[in-house]
């Protein structure tokens, strides 16, 4: 009986462990074993900051895979402005290339390294089905109130969660910080947006023909 007991108990905590892990999504950075690639990535961050659309352009494949459905760099254009200073892609690109990237199987003869890890190691099941969104930050602390200076009523770090509003001005009007708003245990708490991210946000790949960098992908959504 002891022993059965035992036996029992270990199981018990085996299963927690387990299912602890099943809520948690650690960050991975497959790009980080390629030479070429964080030389290449820190080039395209620098032009992307400046707003330099022909770097943009050179980097582009032409059949580039778009979120239209439609592929090729007509669209892409079409689709992101590039002539805009405020086209979203100088700041969606750089979000995903800031996170780790995976090595993505496309076909017997090609891979394709693909950012950011959240949407390709997202968990099928994740967190019971519940998770929308994983905590991108080794710690971030969960306020009682969309303000830096709530009370703090816990940390988090790489955590799968269920988000309830992904976007919660700061309780300081004049504050441009905005934070997200999800569920904690059998509460609810706010982190700062930059520290979480959906699986359906933007995400790119690309693809190192031997000779140079080109992107292959950039789309949102499933």
């Amino acid at each position: 009986m002891v022993l059965r007991a035992l036996g029992l108990a270990l199981v018990l905590v085996l299963s927690t462990a387990s299912a602890a892990q099943e809520f948690k999504l650690a960050p991975v950075d497959d790009g980080a074993s390629d030479a070429t690639w964080p030389r290449f990535k820190a080039r395209l961050l620098e032009a992307l900051a400046r707003r330099d659309q022909q770097f943009l352009l050179d980097v582009v494949d032409r059949k580039i895979r778009n979120t239209s459905g439609i592929d090729g760099v007509a669209e892409f254009k079409k689709l992101w402005e590039l002539q805009s200073a405020d086209s979203a892609v100088w700041t969606e690109l750089p979000k995903l290339l800031f996170l780790g990237s995976v090595l993505v199987k496309r076909d017997a003869k090609t891979s394709e390294l693909c950012a950011p890890y959240v949407y390709y190691k997202w968990p099928e099941n994740a967190g019971g089905g519940n998770a929308s969104g994983a905590i991108i930050a080794k710690e971030t602390l969960l306020k009682a109130e969309p303000a830096a200076d709530a009370v703090t009523i816990g940390a988090l770090s790489y955590d799968l969660v269920a988000v309830i509003d992904w976007e919660v001005a700061d309780q300081n009007k004049d504050a441009p910080q905005k934070w997200v708003k999800l569920k904690a245990g059998s509460g609810e708490g706010y982190v700062p947006e930059e520290h979480v991210r959906s699986p359906l946000e933007y995400r790119a790949c690309f693809v190192n023909n031997g000779a140079r960098w080109r992107m292959t992908e950039l789309e949102v959504g499933e």
